[in-house]
């Protein structure tokens, strides 16, 4: 794909199930190395630009984490005032994100995402479509149906929703157009019930609208292994992270 890409990271969440005092993004994997480190590595090969969003308290300790990548212009910053969703962390940052073809969105605590993935979404990016790399779960948090070419639902277990036992599941990471993307997220908004249990607009049963009202095509790239949909959420999943950090070490990557 020859597009611009813009990738966007909203990484504003406060990560209270984890019991961190510093933003997710900014967790160790190992001595000196964070999400955000092995992120930027994934990212910076298939992303011309990495923006961050981020919480108010988390501002002034990320820039100085990542210094270096804002100081030569490929990383900008900003912050979402008040956790409104990731919805509305992705779309306050248009300013930074909508002169680019196309963003990938990847949610900040997605250590175990793998270089060949993100490889895969870009390339496979069609133009103005929307493109998920999807995985089956044996038990998924998040689950996508799919009716023939498009993507017809997303269940939420946070909002209440029963997801299905060998559901699909999303690994953390969505290519979209930006071309009128913010215009149908406004339209989408106008349209749309916060959740249930949240309060919140969501933000990915906004991708179903834009498969089914605005068209988009849509691409799917199988994922084979689960592990790639492991977040950050717990301290069970940061010992997960650290343990596959160093396999993947040991063995020659990351």
């Amino acid at each position: 794909m020859s597009e611009r890409v813009c990738a966007v990271i909203p990484a504003a969440g406060r990560g209270a199930r984890l019991g961190a005092d510093i933003p997710k993004i900014m967790v160790e994997v190992a001595d000196g190395v964070t999400v955000w480190h092995l992120l930027h590595r994934r990212l910076r090969p298939r992303a011309e630009h990495v923006h961050v969003v981020v919480s108010p308290e988390g501002e002034a300790p990320f820039r100085d984490l990542a210094a270096e990548e804002i100081g030569s212009g490929a990383v900008s910053v900003s912050v979402q005032e008040k956790p409104t969703g990731m919805g509305g962390a992705i779309f306050g940052a248009a300013p930074y994100w909508e002169a680019y073809d196309a963003i990938l969105v990847v949610w900040g605590d997605q250590a175990n995402l793998s270089p060949a993935t993100v490889d895969r979404v870009v390339t496979g990016h069609r133009e103005g479509g929307l493109t998920i790399p999807l995985v089956p779960m044996a038990d998924p948090y998040v689950e996508y149906e799919i009716a023939g070419s498009a993507l017809t639902r997303v269940r939420q277990s946070r909002e209440g929703d029963e997801c299905r036992p060998g559901g699909l599941s999303d690994v953390g990471v969505f290519c979209l157009g930006t071309d009128g993307l913010r215009k149908e997220w406004t339209r989408y908004l106008s349209e749309s019930a916060p959740g249930a249990v949240t309060g919140e607009v969501n933000f990915l049963p906004f991708l179903p609208h834009l498969s089914q009202v605005a068209g988009r095509p849509l691409t799917v790239v199988p994922v084979e292994d689960p592990d790639e949909a492991r977040g950050i959420n717990t301290r069970a999943d940061l010992d997960f992270a650290r343990r596959a950090y160093l396999r993947d070490a040991e063995a020659g990557g990351r």
